[in-house]
């Protein structure tokens, strides 16, 4: 009899913390980090140390003076755009990683699995068109005779993409059917 309670018990809990669902939470936290760190970074765009470009700001260096000057880059819609698309995603990244804290401190994960997954997947879409919807309008709204390149802001982005993907793929993965990875 106490057998029966015990069953009960476990699937009232939800399923046991596998290590899958740990890198899935390490997984959303790096793509967390990340993604702040993107908003925040002053390099998206950088040109021979005479112009740069980040979410918020658009600075170059005239040739004859030594001072940068610099404009908001809030007043151009595929900017604004992007930026609304990256935080965004950035939010859902954040509730996702809440909730996934919380689902592994009260103990009940199952239910918890399928929702974190679904908002990392949308944050993913969310941060993938804002992130081809970046170089697209660059490219054809501005034009910089010399060389420039797509900076570390713009990488770091792409990689809090990557790992929210990588957390939604390791928090739809059930561990009933996958009981050799743990």
């Amino acid at each position: 009899m106490s057998t029966a309670g015990t069953e009960t018990d476990e699937s009232a809990r939800g399923s046991p913390l596998t290590p899958l669902k740990l890198v899935g939470l390490v997984c959303v936290f790096l793509a967390l980090c990340l993604d702040v760190g993107a908003v925040m970074s002053p390099a998206w765009v950088t040109a021979d140390d005479q112009y740069y470009l980040s979410l918020w700001e658009s600075c170059w260096k005239p040739a004859s003076t030594e001072n940068w000057q610099c404009s908001s880059t809030l007043g151009s819609d595929w900017q604004v755009a992007t930026l609304a698309l990256l935080l965004g995603g950035g939010a859902l990244v954040l509730t996702s990683f809440l909730v996934a804290l919380v689902a592994v401190c009260i103990g009940t994960r199952r239910r918890f699995y399928a929702p974190v997954a679904f908002m990392l997947f949308a944050a993913v879409v969310l941060q993938a068109c804002s992130l081809v919807l970046y170089p697209i309008k660059f490219i054809e709204s501005i034009n910089l005779r010399i060389y420039h390149e797509f900076n570390w802001g713009y990488g770091l982005a792409w990689g809090g993409t990557i790992f929210s993907f990588g957390g939604g793929i390791l928090y739809c993965l059930n561990p009933k059917n996958y009981e050799e990875y743990y």
